[in-house]
Formats: C-alpha cells, sequence, structure tokens
C-alpha cells in the first residue's frame, strides 16, 4: 500500500505546485484533492487548464490520487438527488480529464425524523449510486463511496447501501472512524462487511490509540491492498513538511512486517 494526503485540510491552502513540491520532499506518493481548497481543480477548468493539471502530475513523482467530492443522495426531495447526481457526473468528467481515477461521493444522514425509513434512504442512495457508477465506469472512472456520516457511516448500512447499488463501479473510501470499531475495540467484523470493495482509505491521526491502525494495515496488506492510504488532518500544521515526515515516520512503524 501506499502514503499519501488528503487536501483537507493540512493542504487546503496549497496550489497544485505546492501540493507537489510539498509531497515529493516528504516521501508522500499521491493525494486526493477535495473541492473547494486553493489547488483550484474544479469543473470550471477550460480544456487547456485541465491538460495542464494532468500534465503538472504525470510529470511528477506524485500520483493524482482521486477528486474529494461533497456529493450526496440522501436528500427527501427527488430534485435535490437528481442535482448531485448530475453535479457527481461532471465531476466524473473532470477526474477523466485530469487523470484521476476515482471520484469519492459520500452518504450524509437518515431522515427518519422526517418520516423516511432508514431502509428507503439506503436504497436511494444505493441507486443513485448505480446511476453515478455506471456513468464513470464508461468514462474510466471509479465511484468511491465514503463511510459518512452521523448514522450512514456505520458499515452496516454502507454494506446495504452498496447492496442496493449493484455495481461492480461502486467501491468504498474507508474512513477510519472510531464507530468502525465493536464493543471489543476491534474492527474486524465491520471491516468484514466491506472486503475486497474498498478503493481508498482515509487515515486521520496515526497517533490516537483509540483506533487499532496497526489491526487495520494488516487487514488491507492480506488483501493485497495496494492503493493509497490518504492522511486526512483536521488542522493546518505551522511546520507541515516537517508534520509530513513525522506521520510517513509513524505510519512506516505501523506497516506489517
Amino acid at each position: 500500500m501506499k502514503l499519501g494526503l488528503v487536501t483537507y485540510n493540512l493542504a487546503k491552502d496549497w496550489d497544485v505546485p505546492t501540493i507537489i513540491a510539498m509531497c515529493e520532499k516528504a516521501g508522500f506518493e499521491g493525494v486526493e484533492l477535495r473541492t473547494g481548497h486553493a489547488h483550484g481543480v474544479e469543473v470550471s477548468l477550460s480544456p487547456a487548464q485541465r491538460a495542464e493539471v494532468r500534465r503538472r502530475f504525470a510529470d511528477s513523482r506524485v500520483a493524482l490520487a482521486g477528486l474529494g467530492s461533497a456529493f450526496e443522495y440522501d436528500a427527501v426531495d427527488p430534485a435535490v438527488v437528481r442535482q448531485n447526481i448530475e453535479g457527481t457526473k461532471a465531476y466524473v468528467n473532470l477526474a477523466a480529464d485530469v487523470g484521476a481515477p476515482g471520484v469519492k461521493v459520500r452518504p450524509n444522514r437518515l431522515h427518519e425524523k422526517e418520516g423516511v425509513p432508514k431502509a428507503k434512504t439506503l436504497e436511494q442512495i444505493g441507486l443513485a449510486l448505480r446511476e453515478c457508477g455506471q456513468y464513470a465506469a464508461d468514462a474510466g472512472v471509479e465511484i468511491r463511496l465514503e463511510v459518512h456520516g452521523h448514522e450512514t457511516c456505520l458499515l452496516p448500512n454502507i454494506r446495504a447501501i452498496l447492496d442496493a447499488a449493484d455495481h461492480d463501479n461502486v467501491f468504498v473510501c474507508w474512513n477510519s472512524n472510531l464507530e468502525d470499531r465493536d464493543a471489543d475495540g476491534s474492527i474486524d467484523a465491520n471491516y468484514g462487511l466491506v472486503r475486497g470493495r474498498i478503493r481508498l482509505a482515509h487515515i486521520t491521526e496515526l497517533a490516537d490509540e483509540r483506533y487499532p491502525w496497526r489491526r487495520l494495515f494488516a487487514l488491507l496488506a492480506a488483501d493485497g491492498y495496494k492503493g493509497f492510504t490518504l492522511a486526512e488532518i483536521g488542522q493546518p500544521s505551522l511546520e507541515p513538511e516537517r508534520f509530513l515526515r513525522y506521520y510517513r515516520a509513524l505510519w512506516l512503524a505501523y506497516q506489517p512486517e
């Protein structure tokens, strides 16, 4: 597996050349560009600008691991769901143009308080993902569902969404939430619910011993995972290069033998 970075939030104020330079200096092999950040890789880019982004990464030692969107499909209003589906498709086109292999999307919430059964919302999300997954497959781009949201982050709910999507181009972005753990602190059972479907993993504060980092990396390695584990750090650092170097050292120390 490989170590990379999510621009949220450590690199939120960096442009693409700075992102590439900092990752190269610190030994990070890839980056997921989160929408709304200073890198400016958005659907508003012209064809020439998209080609330039693609060239910059191709000419570097840093891979564009993916694009991180905030599209979600749980809304009660069908028009809002449709807006998010069409927004996802536009983002898929951007990913294809800039050379990103995947687009991260998310579930966000349930609407039981509004009278919508949980199962209906999970199915709705899954059906939206099926449409997005097919569109993205035609463009050679993966759809990666982040394990996200107050209740939608629970792995049985993610599994239900995947089952409703029923599409081989809809994958999981593991998000390293504390909710992944069972009562004994193990992530094994929940990991097993999405085993073989993980195409990206977000990792957070490796110094937080509440999360079983070593076990996560062992599970990924046992499955032959060759993808990215991306550092998603909530707060910028006053010494970002130094922080990244220490982060990489700890990540290496946690890797299985």
